[in-house]
């Protein structure tokens, strides 16, 4: 109990310390830069944060990006595409550092998790929507070999507030991403390999995905195929094969406040 105390004070402070560094920004300076933007997916197959969990159904995701300078606020709102809301998240995000060759991110946040639950009231059925707390951390750093190929590792670690069979939860990830890969002058590829290890309280997992962005240049829609493979895992609920593909909308703009 005192450990999972420690960790829920560490996130705490770490937003604290986020949400000072948003303030300690020189608010005299005369250029500011300032971004938002923002995507919206649509998918056959809405798949977690943590991808060996699906809904197994349609789902339509809403990710936001706000920012001033390192510091950024990223909310996303999922929903199966029936309307019934799925997963909030409320991101705090910061850049620790920045440069061509490297970079490292820290955020945390807090997220809603929703689930239908059939109650028997009086001989009749009906479905209530049960919403679960967590509070998460991460840190990203990323290493750029070349302008088109990065390596860099990812690790989250999320406590359930109202969930006892899900209190504690690791997420280790090992990625690399193959950017803007030239098919012709108007069209790109990206591809992302990774090969992750989970561990949800004492059971734990290893998997590999994949993921295959098709763009096209000045277009603003992507094509994106994924895919989730176990390799050995005894995470209750895991499943062995999980994949998707989505039409993905975005936007973006920054500007500077003078």
């Amino acid at each position: 109990m005192k450990k999972n105390l420690c960790k829920i004070a560490f996130l705490l402070f770490v937003l604290f310390s986020l949400s000072l560094l948003a303030f300690s920004q020189k608010s005299d300076s005369t250029k500011v830069d300032n971004y938002f933007g923002g995507a919206v997916t649509v998918t056959n197959n809405g798949i977690s944060l943590i991808p060996t969990f699906s809904i197994d159904k349609p789902a339509v995701l809403f990710d936001l990006t706000a920012g001033r300078g390192k510091l950024s606020f990223e909310p996303q709102f999922r929903f199966s595409l029936d309307g019934k809301p799925w997963t909030f998240f409320f991101w705090w995000r910061y850049k620790l550092v920045n440069t061509s060759k490297f970079f490292v991110r820290v955020g945390v946040h807090e997220s809603l998790s929703y689930s239908t639950l059939s109650v028997v009231t009086n001989g009749e059925s009906k479905d209530n929507i049960v919403t679960q707390r967590y509070l998460a951390g991460e840190f990203t750093p990323n290493y750029f070999l070349t302008k088109k190929i990065s390596v860099g590792l990812y690790y989250l670690y999320s406590y359930g507030f109202d969930n006892e069979y899900v209190r504690n939860t690791h997420f280790g990830m090992l990625n690399m991403n193959f950017s803007n890969i030239k098919l012709s002058d108007k069209f790109f590829l990206s591809y992302m390999p990774q090969i992750y290890y989970l561990r949800i309280n004492r059971n734990d997992g290893y998997n590999v995905t994949s993921t295959l962005i098709l763009a096209r240049k000045n277009f603003p829609v992507l094509f994106s195929v994924f895919g989730n493979k176990t390799i050995k895992s005894d995470v209750p609920g895991h499943k062995d094969f999980v994949w998707n593909a989505s039409l993905i909308y975005s936007f973006n703009s920054s500007y500077v406040k003078k």
